[in-house]
């Protein structure tokens, strides 16, 4: 009876990314669930900058610019906290009073695409394209940021804006308001 069972028990074709054993078993799910997730990635990709786009009518200019990272942390933003561990601003006219962390300079709350730019030369609502960042809208303004040719980008931890660093002649498109 065995004879006869083991001959009829076709062996199983192997794939090539499946080899046999528990670790390939593993490695095969490992494989499936990565492949499962990249289009779930790929649409919050698209969704992180979804209301961020160039308003209708307007031409685009580009602009070679020095452009920096930061986030909302104490060693970007210049604030620390206070004896009962409140943030408060660490320098400048409004030293040790309260500081709202992660809300921007127009009110609004930091979030991938804010950028921090002059707004005597970019208004707030200003449109850009980053190469490497994606659109961003100008909703913050920042104290080394100074005229046409500097922005710095909005990052959610201060080793995303450090691995950003600081890259010079960065070719920037720019929609202004009509």
């Amino acid at each position: 009876d065995r004879q006869t069972m083991k001959k009829r028990r076709k062996k199983p074709v192997p794939l090539p990314l499946v080899a046999r054993g528990r670790l390939a078993f593993e490695r095969l799910l490992a494989i499936l669930a990565l492949a499962a997730a990249i289009p779930v990635f790929m649409m919050m990709e698209g969704c992180r900058t979804i209301g961020v786009r160039p308003p209708p009518g307007s031409k685009p200019t580009t602009v070679f610019m020095e452009v920096t990272g930061y986030d909302s942390g104490p060693n970007s933003c210049g604030w620390e906290r206070d004896w009962l561990g409140r943030p408060v601003y660490s320098y400048g006219p409004m030293k040790g009073q309260r500081k709202q962390v992660g809300i921007t300079a127009n009110g609004r709350r930091a979030k991938h695409g804010t950028v921090a730019a002059d707004t005597r030369h970019y208004p707030f609502g200003t449109v850009l394209y980053i190469p490497g960042y994606g659109y961003g809208r100008v909703e913050d303004r920042g104290g080394d940021i100074k005229g046409p040719a500097r922005l710095d980008l909005w990052f959610p931890n201060e080793r995303a804006a450090r691995n950003w660093g600081r890259r010079k002649n960065v070719r920037v498109t720019v929609w202004k308001k009509p």
